[in-house]
């Protein structure tokens, strides 16, 4: 059966018009890898799933979402959608808006996005616009925007995004053979993909797909860390630019979700983001964006502790937000450069060690 969209899939469960014009890339469907190696890591009472979203079509997952923000833009009879980001909705916004046949605006903080998600809003046409602020300040300008002129927000504070994201959930559900995880670790930015999550899970256990919900597990970065330490953070920083976020548009909602699935919201360091963004890809062969590792990170850390040290094994699924791609010049910054060498068959071995 040809995979035609998250829409296609779960519309059911989806606030879409019977005769709405569905807007997709076929989006979805992404890979839930068995993360053997790193299972090891963590030690012999969870067996750990990686969730991929970095294959989707724009290399994120804001696609989940913006397939069905912008589909009911389009069935309201929208003509502009409108974003503030730090790289990856600037990125899903705007080529689904170029599905749909309209305009796109994108604003961002300068300096602050990772050039390969720039490059992906303007080459797929969106009016892009750097602000000299933070992503809080890109975010405030584009709720002003909203309230005054006629564009559809499209960042997380749209509802119908979170309605789109929560598929993630039904997805590693489906693809555990009917079941929820024990556990499920998701980075923390703007603090949407775990309140969709937590979405999610409670409704495809009402409708009877599954006998029980996870225990959700958030990570920030520790220099971007507002729920963690209580207050927003005026100047954030981390290498993890896509939850570089000072004051999430869903704050309240995520703590609800931590709190209701008996969960945590902690912080992780730039070090052990990175550590762990190395150990999903030399481990398991999966390149993610640096906050993606986020999620990973978490769970080594707390597996450190007694947190997970029940009698019986459990299941952990960490979503993977990005592709790797989207962020190479931090790979550039630490890892080992390629060593350069004459064009000698000779030479190549000898310092192969064959």
């Amino acid at each position: 059966m040809v995979w035609r969209g998250v829409i296609d899939k779960y519309r059911k469960y989806l606030p879409i018009g019977r005769n709405a014009e569905v807007v997709t890339l076929n989006e979805g469907n992404t890979p839930l890898v068995h993360a053997t190696k790193i299972s090891r890591e963590v030690g012999s009472n969870l067996d750990v799933y990686l969730k991929y979203e970095g294959s989707h079509p724009t290399g994120s997952f804001k696609d989940r979402g913006m397939t069905v923000a912008v589909t009911k833009a389009v069935e309201e009879g929208c003509k502009a959608t409108i974003c503030a980001s730090t790289g990856n909705t600037s990125a899903s916004a705007a080529a689904y808006s170029a599905r749909a046949g309209i305009k796109s605006i994108v604003i961002i903080p300068k300096g602050r996005i990772a050039l390969g998600k720039r490059a992906q809003a303007m080459i797929y046409g969106a009016l892009v616009i750097e602000i000299e602020g933070n992503f809080d300040d890109a975010l405030r300008i584009v709720r002003e925007i909203g309230e005054k002129y006629p564009v559809t927000i499209v960042n997380s504070i749209n509802p119908y995004r979170l309605q789109g994201q929560k598929t993630g959930a039904f997805e590693v559900c489906d693809q555990l053979g009917g079941k929820a995880p024990d556990y499920h670790a998701l980075p923390v930015g703007n603090a949407g993909n775990i309140t969709a999550y937590w979405m999610g899970y409670p409704e495809y256990k009402a409708a009877g797909k599954v006998p029980s919900t996870p225990v959700m597990l958030g990570f920030q970065a520790e220099g971007a860390a507002p729920i963690v330490r209580g207050h927003p953070i005026q100047n954030p920083e981390t290498v993890a630019t896509a939850i570089r976020i000072g004051n999430p548009a869903s704050w309240k909602q995520a703590v609800n979700a931590a709190n209701e699935s008996g969960g945590l919201i902690t912080a992780v360091t730039d070090e052990e983001i990175l550590t762990a963004q190395k150990m999903i890809a030399s481990l398991e062969g999966i390149f993610c964006e640096p906050a993606s590792a986020a999620s990973v990170a978490g769970i080594l850390k707390l597996s450190r502790t007694s947190y997970f040290n029940s009698g019986e094994k459990k299941t952990v699924v960490c979503t993977l937000t990005g592709n790797g791609l989207k962020d190479p010049n931090i790979v550039e910054r630490q890892a080992q450069a390629p060593t350069i060498l004459p064009a000698d068959t000779q030479k190549v071995v000898e310092f192969i060690g064959l």
